[in-house]
């Protein structure tokens, strides 16, 4: 996806418009049946970047959608959250006649002046690099479903000097079930969490066997390399082991030094070096902060 093949809707109506919808009945949020929208025949020639959030729950779309690094189709009910400014791609083949759902789309400014406002980001789907789409159950989907219904009643209704916070509170309540889903959704996949912890443990193994003159491992290096985001495996692997992405390659590092002091001659300041560290000191103060033992300690211990 290149960028001269992104097409840029900067507001709701006029996403409206390009679907073939009347104008919202606000300018800054948007709750659309997604039943009601017809995909133009340029729905698979670009990928796209929305200004708004775009908060979807749909079923039935008969193709799939390009989300981070990974495709997904909707034959179930099928959450996405899209910040504003990242891009995704469609792959629609045919508008399904049993397709269902919804789609809130808010804008940035209507959450101006409120709590939401300053932690909206703190949702972690909205900000990975590569997003995974959150997976209902029957029971969830009705109960985030009756969250947009209630959205949908009040700015239905005669705006006032209320209507902003009700439906920004409301809102806030969709996105914390969507963590508690979420959540739920790491923890009983945990067949696709156990291959990448044996994915992380193999890559680990790998890069320690090794001398790195680069460095230690980053956590970014380490997702990329597990074709993840950053804040995705750390938030998978705190859930399935309790510990984040850098305490995993800390407790790796912490292993494989434990081997060379007992199982070598190589003096400290080489291992530290062989394990990517600039500075044996550096080594040293976190060798202790993990073990209550210096490196020479550990390593007299075993004679």
């Amino acid at each position: 996806m290149t960028n001269s093949h992104i097409k840029r809707i900067r507001s709701i109506t006029e996403y409206h418009r390009s679907r073939g919808l009347s104008a919202p009945e606000h300018p800054l949020i948007s709750l659309i049946d997604y039943s009601d929208i017809r995909h133009s025949d340029e729905i698979n020639d670009f990928s796209w970047s929305y200004d708004f959030y775009f908060i979807a729950m749909k079923r039935g779309l008969d193709g799939k959608i390009k989300y981070g690094q990974q495709e997904y189709d909707f034959d179930e009910g099928t959450m996405f959250f899209i910040a504003p400014g990242q891009v995704f791609r469609i792959e629609a083949r045919q508008d399904s006649p049993d397709k269902s759902g919804w789609m809130l789309l808010v804008h940035p400014d209507f959450f101006r002046n409120t709590a939401l406002a300053k932690h909206i980001r703190k949702y972690q789907y909205f900000g990975y690099s590569v997003r995974e789409a959150l997976f209902l159950s029957e029971k969830e989907e009705t109960a985030v479903t009756a969250i947009a219904d209630s959205i949908r009643q009040e700015y239905h209704t005669n705006i006032d000097k209320f209507s902003q916070q009700i439906i920004v509170s409301q809102i806030e309540v969709l996105l914390n079930y969507a963590e508690r889903y979420y959540n739920r959704q790491f923890i009983t996949r945990g067949v696709c969490n156990h291959q990448v912890l044996e994915r992380l443990e193999a890559l680990l193994d790998e890069y320690f066997e090794h001398t790195h003159k680069e460095g230690l491992p980053t956590v970014n290096y380490v997702a990329e390399q597990l074709n993840l985001s950053p804040d995705y495996l750390s938030s998978l692997l705190k859930v399935s082991t309790g510990l984040t992405t850098q305490q995993h390659i800390h407790e790796k590092l912490i292993e494989k030094a434990k081997e060379r002091l007992t199982g070598t001659t190589l003096s400290v300041s080489e291992i530290a070096y062989e394990l990517g560290f600039e500075h044996s000191q550096s080594f040293s103060k976190l060798f202790k902060a993990k073990t209550d033992f210096s490196p020479l300690a550990f390593r007299r211990s075993f004679c």
